[in-house]
């Protein structure tokens, strides 16, 4: 289906703060590019937003966030989703695509609390919040003493639940909180070497229709090249490893002397068994450095994890 208007777009976004803000980032974005252009925005709730009781694993993963504005889009009622990129399945609807990578921001994880001053100085048995299995399986690798419980809902959400004292911290996404000016709730950034990110972090997506060229030509002006190289990687190492369910995974790129560096980590539950491996290469060879980085780690140990956690999550 082809979009025959093209002096209008509508946006599907989720009906978040954050989400909003980013919808609204990438509309004012566009409008300057293209000042004959009408932006709207048309919020959806995702099944994602409907069910909080539950942690994402048990419940469906990254694409709760985007099946019903995706269906949307492929109906024609809206013409592009803005989703941040971390919340993406590693493979997309048939028909959709990823149309423009914006340029990454903080890609990493904030340790935030109003009474410890980085995760080192969190007590034994201290209560941490977070709804990522990664980040889970991390901070239990580097801290075995620690009780983490799973935290869901919006940002608001989650940062009042710290300040009623549910918590001893939890942990979010520094590009979040920056982009609602909550930065300054940030206690501490996660070095790399404790919580690698999740794929895509801090970068924002537009998903459009595969077939809708009118569109892929106005969002086009949003393109940083770097990300877009970072990110095919990172999702070429995901999409080996796993298919669509979540996993203790942490996944990152970069250019670093020209060059794509590309490291990851793959973790048991509880965080004893780790796996990690760093490769470099061509930034012209992403998508194959992301499979051969995750083939290596596979045949290194990883397949056995992986086995062990699909027998879990079945059992459960």
């Amino acid at each position: 289906m082809k979009t025959q208007i093209t002096n209008r777009l509508v946006i599907g976004a989720r009906g978040s703060k954050l989400s909003l803000w980013q919808a609204n980032h990438i509309a004012d974005l566009l409008r300057a590019a293209h000042p004959q252009l009408e932006v709207s925005i048309k919020t959806f709730v995702t099944k994602g937003d409907k069910f909080l009781d539950a942690p994402l694993a048990k419940i469906g993963g990254k694409g709760l966030f985007t099946k019903e504005i995706e269906t949307a889009m492929l109906l024609g009622e809206v013409d592009l989703a803005v989703h941040s990129l971390k919340d993406m399945p590693a493979e997309l609807p048939p028909g959709l695509m990823i149309a423009a990578v914006t340029k990454r921001h903080d890609p990493d994880d904030a340790f935030i609390s109003n009474t410890y001053a980085s995760l080192d100085c969190l007590p034994q048995g201290a209560k941490l919040g977070t709804s990522s299995l990664r980040r889970k399986a991390q901070i239990l690798s580097k801290r075995t003493d620690l009780n983490i419980e799973d935290l869901r809902g919006n940002v608001d959400t989650r940062l009042r639940k710290l300040d009623n004292g549910e918590y001893d911290a939890i942990v979010l996404a520094v590009a979040g909180l920056k982009r609602l000016g909550l930065g300054g709730r940030i206690t501490q950034v996660l070095p790399r070497e404790i919580c690698l990110p999740a794929v895509g972090q801090g970068a924002l997506a537009i998903e459009a229709r595969s077939d809708d060229a009118t569109v892929q030509d106005l969002v086009a002006c949003l393109e940083d090249n770097a990300t877009r190289q970072a990110i095919t990687a990172e999702r070429a190492y995901l999409q080996v490893l796993e298919g669509g369910c979540q996993i203790p995974v942490g996944v990152f790129g970069q250019i670093v002397g020209g060059e794509l560096k590309l490291q990851a980590v793959i973790l048991s539950l509880d965080g004893t068994k780790k796996i990690s491996d760093v490769i470099y290469g061509n930034c012209d060879d992403a998508a194959v450095l992301g499979r051969e980085l995750a083939d290596r780690m596979l045949a290194a140990g990883g397949s056995n994890l992986l086995a062990v956690l699909a027998k879990a999550s079945e059992e459960e």
